[in-house]
């Protein structure tokens, strides 16, 4: 009897330090934070079209956004970049309801609204990806899109202090498709943000060339930023299945605007993904210019993340980019604001992988 009773009192204590290690594990959840309170912190976003194709969804979008807003002083959020495919479908107006409930229109309205909670707080920049045109639909007509109605100059004061170079999309009309933004960190860093439509056309990139080398720009670092530039396995992507005459990937960027330039010392993208497999949504890699200087490119998204196609749209993964008081160092964390609500979820919200969570060092 003595010998089951101790055996009880010893399984007691066993399964209560258990208890007291798991709820001391849920404590140690953090907030993210800055290793330098004098660093500033970019948010890049995924592609954002299967948050807004359902109205169900939407919501996860609100608090990844919501979360900028709360943190900005506090991680000294400068600036906000997004990899494109702001949309599902451009055009659709009876779409099928399983593979997506909102129509074109809606999907616009929905990522316009979500972005308008930064609007004159924090400057942002999307890129347009393949889903923001009507390629989508195969009809081998021209990339067209309804992006200028509902992303344009006077949408966010915040970019229009910054913006300097915009050149004519299909239409013939400048456009914040293609578009470069001038801006100076705390630290006293000059950068241009230079943000190209999906699979730029020549003229686009021939642009971008003579923009990222105007003498104005000389000591200025250059982050681009375009849709289809990297695949899950680092290579550039060198083609894709559209039915465009007059298109550029990943391989004819690099050779024709990334290589040749001085400057451009990193590119950001997304566009890729497999159902539920965050390391083919993700890629990383750098190159040496034609300058002998290294260019870091990197790949981020998460729209299959979270049930596939027709999950919850990405899980609210985003990117936290800390830039260094050292002007040098990029300190890159992998964080969902949706997972870190909740007390039952927020050991899910850090990926700390090697591939999510590492160094970048500019030149």
């Amino acid at each position: 009897m003595k010998i089951l009773k101790v055996k009880l009192i010893i399984g007691l204590f066993l399964i209560t330090t258990f208890s007291n290690c798991l709820a001391q594990e849920k404590l140690k959840f953090k907030q993210p934070n800055l290793t330098d309170s004098n660093s500033w912190t970019m948010v890049l976003l995924p592609d954002i079209q299967n948050y807004v194709k359902f109205q169900r969804n939407q919501p996860i979008l609100d608090v990844m956004m919501n979360w900028i807003i709360e943190n900005k002083d506090r991680m000294n959020i400068e600036m906000v970049m997004c990899t494109g495919d702001l949309v599902e479908h451009d055009d659709i107006i009876n779409p099928d309801p399983k593979k997506m409930d909102q129509t074109g229109k809606q999907q616009w309205e929905a990522s316009a609204k979500a972005f308008a909670k930064l609007d004159g707080k924090i400057p942002y920049i999307t890129a347009t990806g393949n889903h923001d045109y009507n390629i989508f639909s195969y009809t081998h007509k021209p990339k067209t899109t309804h992006f200028p109605n509902y992303f344009y100059p006077e949408k966010n004061s915040e970019n229009q202090k910054l913006l300097r170079e915009v050149t004519e999309n299909i239409y013939g009309n400048p456009s914040l498709e293609n578009a470069s933004y001038q801006w100076v960190s705390p630290h006293g860093k000059p950068f241009l943000f230079l943000s190209l439509e999906f699979a730029p056309r020549d003229t686009v990139l021939a642009w971008a060339n003579q923009v990222v080398n105007l003498e104005k720009y000389r000591d200025h670092s250059v982050i681009l930023l375009t849709h289809a530039y990297l695949n899950y396995q680092n290579e550039h992507i060198k083609t894709a299945k559209y039915d465009l005459q007059d298109a550029n990937y990943g391989t004819a960027v690099f050779e024709k605007l990334v290589k040749p330039s001085k400057n451009i010392e990193m590119v950001f993208s997304g566009h890729i993904g497999a159902a539920n497999d965050i390391r083919k949504h993700i890629g990383f890699r750098t190159d040496k210019n034609s300058q002998g200087k290294i260019v870091s490119q990197m790949t981020f998204n998460a729209q299959a993340l979270g049930g596939g196609t027709y999950g919850s749209g990405g899980d609210g993964w985003i990117r936290i980019l800390e830039f260094l008081p050292d002007q040098k160092t990029i300190k890159v964390k992998t964080f969902s604001p949706w997972f870190a609500l909740s007390s039952t979820t927020q050991d899910l919200a850090w990926r700390t992988e090697d591939f999510d969570e590492f160094e970048i060092k500019l030149n």
